[in-house]
């Protein structure tokens, strides 16, 4: 059996994009994940290092592509070259056989170092971004619940002659969420008089 060329790709969320990694790179087999890395829990990496045999290569984009820690890229590494699969980063330039030198495993450890330190860094500015957004008054997570209070203060609104717009900041929501309100009260009220 020829050996062959794997590729692992992996987005964080079902809407990114999986062309960008490993364009024009001829792969014999591909496993796609579509979850976040910071877990090595991962359906089709698992499946991955379970399908590579012996001369196999796989190839990833980038080193923060495989893991997003260094415990689990060296991990998820000597998992695969103790089976005599070669791992290969496209963007670092780097190759992992299992009999690498002192140097590739320096680099590997500073590459994952570095990417580690820069999803802690994301994270950071994230959590700083958040807290002042909330120091300015900003809304944060998931929008007001409506309550049955809040849409009779819509349609009272409304019957006052103010605009979707005006409502909608007045009473803090947003322009569709108004809209549905007042949707909904216009299609209840033409029910009330097709029935009577």
């Amino acid at each position: 059996m020829s050996h062959q060329v794997i590729g692992y790709v992996r987005v964080s969320s079902q809407g990114q994009n999986t062309a960008r990694q490993l364009s024009g790179i001829e792969l014999d087999m591909e496993f796609v994940d579509k979850i976040t890395g910071s877990t090595a829990d991962r359906e089709k990496l698992q499946q991955c290092i379970a399908y590579a045999r012996k001369g196999d290569t796989v190839i990833v984009d980038s080193i923060d592509r495989l893991a997003r820690n260094l415990r689990d890229l060296q991990d998820i590494l000597t998992k695969l070259t103790t089976k005599g699969v070669i791992v290969k980063f496209v963007k670092e330039n780097l190759v992992f056989t299992g009999n690498d030198d002192a140097m590739s495993t320096l680099m590997l450890q500073m590459m994952g170092a570095f990417a580690e330190f820069e999803r802690t860094m994301i994270k950071s500015r994230q959590r700083e971004g958040i807290d002042a957004a909330k120091k300015a008054g900003k809304h944060m997570g998931r929008p007001k619940k409506v309550t049955p209070e809040l849409s009779l203060d819509v349609v009272r609104l409304s019957s006052e002659g103010k605009s979707i717009r005006a409502i909608a900041k007045e009473v803090d929501l947003g322009r569709s969420t108004v809209q549905r309100i007042l949707g909904t009260k216009v299609s209840a009220q033409k029910t009330r008089e097709v029935i009577w």
